[in-house]
């Protein structure tokens, strides 16, 4: 996908094109590998998985939306300072409305909150992305960018909740009330617990497994339409 170098010039690619490039082909925490520490650290549970990609998710479309409309204003010198002072400001905002609203799931991820500003690849969109299109793209650039990242999120974090104690969406009414009790469920009855699981080197382990699985799935996907011409070219 062809990218503008002037911050000023008008750029609209394709809203599918873009969405899936930021979705899927460089997807944050699968392919281009940014954001580690928030990934294998909060990823213990499925519940605090979703509320800090969700989080995630909304800072990038935010400031993404953000850097483009206020492309044309910055100076070259002072964008980079500009883009942290509104990814900040997002971030700030979010945190204290999860304060408010989510105390529990607030005190859970604790420091991570905040730490969503020193994403780098946050910052990364919006130098790459957002300061180069139109506020449209930009937009649909953070929004796939993040839920891409808070899928990841969300995959580890079932897999280690799954592996380390045998249930899922545990603590779910941390993130939507009271009645997301009901949500909570125990796959494996009597599970003794898989500490490996829960520890950083499981993590990295188990998004070990997550990325070699997204390759090979993509190099298969990659080789059927070789694969049909050739039975093609054999059946003429």
């Amino acid at each position: 996908m062809t990218e503008s170098t002037d911050p000023g010039a008008p750029n609209t690619p394709r809203t599918g094109e873009v969405f899936r490039d930021a979705f899927w082909r460089q997807n944050t925490g699968l392919v281009v590998l940014l954001g580690l520490c928030p990934l294998l650290a909060v990823s213990g549970s499925v519940t605090n998985a979703l509320g800090l990609g969700l989080a995630t998710t909304l800072t990038l479309a935010v400031s993404n939306l953000c850097v483009s409309l206020a492309r044309g204003l910055l100076r070259p010198e002072i964008r980079i300072p500009a883009f942290v002072l509104i990814i900040a400001s997002t971030v700030t905002v979010i945190e204290l409305l999860m304060q408010a609203w989510f105390q529990g799931l607030y005190l859970a991820l604790g420091i991570f909150i905040p730490l969503i500003v020193t994403n780098c690849a946050i910052i990364g969109r919006a130098e790459a992305f957002a300061s180069r299109h139109a506020p449209w793209p930009a937009l649909v650039d953070g929004f796939a960018t993040g839920l891409g990242f808070c899928l990841t999120l969300v995959l580890l974090g079932a897999v280690r909740e799954l592996v380390g104690h045998g249930t899922l969406l545990a603590d779910a009414h941390l993130l939507v009330g009271e009645w997301g009790r009901s949500l909570e469920f125990e796959v494996i009855p009597g599970h003794p617990g898989f500490l490996l699981a829960m520890l950083p080197p499981g993590a990295f382990i188990a998004l070990g497994m997550l990325v070699a699985a997204r390759n090979a799935w993509q190099q298969r996907r990659d080789a059927k339409p070789s694969g049909a011409t050739a039975r093609e070219a054999l059946a003429q």
